[in-house]
């Protein structure tokens, strides 16, 4: 049984175990791809990106809090989550991260990581770019993937 995040120095693109894994991070509703994590991910495959710019143009149920996953090898996708509200800070000096959005978006990586019985991996995902605090993430991450006893791994590079 899974009661914690488990936390690992390492790549979050490079995640361990030899079951099906979900790489989880976030990307903004603007369609951007170009800082952050995602030049990573693309280094590594190009699926993830180009699936998203085709998702973006189409506009077919993207939003905040929808979820797209690209199966990059045999045992392992990349869950594009979107999670942030464009690209900078917007009035008030509110940062780009949507908590709401992230926990929606969770709620459907919950549904794959079940489906498949992947485990699911990420950086510090919301907390760079986005302008996202770990402290309202991480309850996040505990509520709808460790209660429901998913295999939870965050990455720090």
């Amino acid at each position: 049984m899974m009661n914690e995040i488990e936390y690992i120095v390492g790549d979050a693109t490079q995640p361990k175990g030899k079951e099906n894994k979900i790489i989880v991070h976030v990307c903004n509703d603007v369609g951007g791809w170009g800082k952050g994590f995602v030049l990573a991910l693309s280094k590594r495959w190009k699926a993830p990106e180009i699936a998203y710019r085709k998702w973006f143009t189409s506009k077919e149920d993207f939003a905040l809090g929808k979820v797209q996953f690209v199966q990059v090898e045999t045992n392992l996708w990349v869950a594009n989550l979107i999670g942030q509200h464009k690209i900078s800070k917007g009035e008030k000096g509110r940062p780009p991260i949507r908590y709401e959005a992230i926990a929606s978006g969770i709620a459907h990586v919950l549904e794959k990581s079940k489906t498949l019985k992947a485990s699911v991996h990420m950086p510090r995902i919301g907390c760079g770019l986005a302008g996202g605090k770990w402290e309202h993430i991480a309850p996040i991450l505990e509520d709808r993937l460790v209660q429901n006893e998913v295999k939870t791994v965050v990455y720090d590079f």
